[in-house]
């Protein structure tokens, strides 16, 4: 199998809100492969191979924007160096690939997305394809390694807290503007402290983290400006946790949450897991599952598709967003045949 589209793909760098260059020439890839393709109006590469009219269909959503900052594009001992090479240009590509080598059977269409924006908060690729389709089935393309399927995500939500004091002698007893951020972070965490009690699993823990603190002054108000994230399990929505740490506010502070995502976790007994259990023993492996602490498209299309969902794709995801990124492209060939195989397998609608 030739390496030759992940290679160039990965080359076109990308990070988001500057996918166009990567978008075209995935879009050409999948015309010269047997796809319908274009690109949408979000900006999106888009690529649909079997009947127009299909009652089926399966959605293979990834993303083709980066996390930030160039790595040298180069192969080394099997492994392929470079930014979007595990995340999450490996899983796009082993989309593309296998739907292009396969025969969809009667009573499908397969569709793949590349995504923009998916790196930052705004998910534009995704939630323009949201409102757009009701598929069969969904995969979306993140690292899992090629043994493994994700079934969930945890929720997010975002906090930007700040409170305003005049400026006063520090001799005085009141608290300062960073002593009333700390206790805005202390109250943080012994209420997460206190909900994670006996709490075993990762995935069902609440996970606060301080992004950002600091002070200021003009010499007549002095401030401190907050940013604290969440990672959330499904038994707390956005709203939930915005309700909770507005108490431990200051009086006259200003709190405002935003990129508020919730938390999805899939079912395991569906045609969509059992079809992929199927192809990963095929290829002689134990399959095994994977829930992730961090967030996805998943997240996003998961709060309005009904459909069975889940998330696979080559690579450790260790290596995100790290500058050593890199992919085994043996891992890569046997993830295009797994899905492959999977899709080949499709039951007849």
């Amino acid at each position: 199998m030739s390496d030759e589209l992940l290679i160039e793909l990965v080359r076109r760098y990308s990070p988001s809100m500057k996918e166009a260059d990567a978008v075209k020439y995935l879009v050409e890839w999948m015309t010269g492969h047997g796809f319908q393709a274009s690109v949408d109006e979000a900006g999106n590469a888009c690529g649909e191979r079997g009947e127009i009219n299909a009652p089926n269909t399966l959605l293979l959503l990834g993303h083709i924007d980066t996390y930030p900052g160039e790595i040298p594009v180069h192969v080394e001992d099997g492994h392929l160096y470079g930014r979007g090479s595990v995340d999450a240009k490996g899983s796009l590509c082993t989309f593309a690939e296998a739907a292009a080598r396969a025969i969809i059977p009667d009573g499908w269409k397969v569709i793949i997305i590349g995504a923009v924006e998916e790196e930052c908060a705004s998910s534009k690729g995704a939630y323009h394809v949201r409102d757009l389709f009701d598929p069969t089935l969904c995969i979306i393309g993140e690292p899992s390694g090629v043994d493994r399927i994700t079934l969930g995500y945890k929720g997010r939500l975002i906090v930007d807290y700040s409170v305003a004091r005049p400026a006063a002698h520090s001799a005085r007893p009141e608290p300062s503007v960073g002593a009333l951020g700390a206790a805005f972070w202390q109250a943080i965490l012994a209420w997460t402290e206190r909900e994670n009690a006996g709490v075993e699993r990762n995935f069902d823990q609440i996970a606060p983290r301080l992004n950002a603190i600091n002070t200021e002054t003009d010499y007549f108000c002095e401030r401190v400006h907050m940013t604290v994230s969440f990672r959330l399990p499904s038994r707390f929505t956005p709203d939930d946790v915005v309700a909770i740490v507005s108490a431990f506010a200051e009086p006259e502070s200003e709190l405002r949450a935003h990129n508020a995502e919730h938390a999805y976790l899939g079912d395991k007994n569906n045609a969509l897991v059992r079809g992929m259990l199927s192809a990963i023993r095929t290829q002689g492996e134990r399959p095994a599952f994977v829930l992730k602490t961090g967030t996805s498209d998943m997240n996003v299309v998961g709060a309005k598709w009904k459909c069975p969902i889940i998330a696979y794709g080559p690579g450790d995801s260790s290596l995100d967003h790290t500058p050593n990124e890199n992919l085994a492209l043996d891992d890569y060939a046997r993830a295009v045949t797994t899905l492959r195989h999977f899709i080949e397998s499709l039951y007849h609608g």
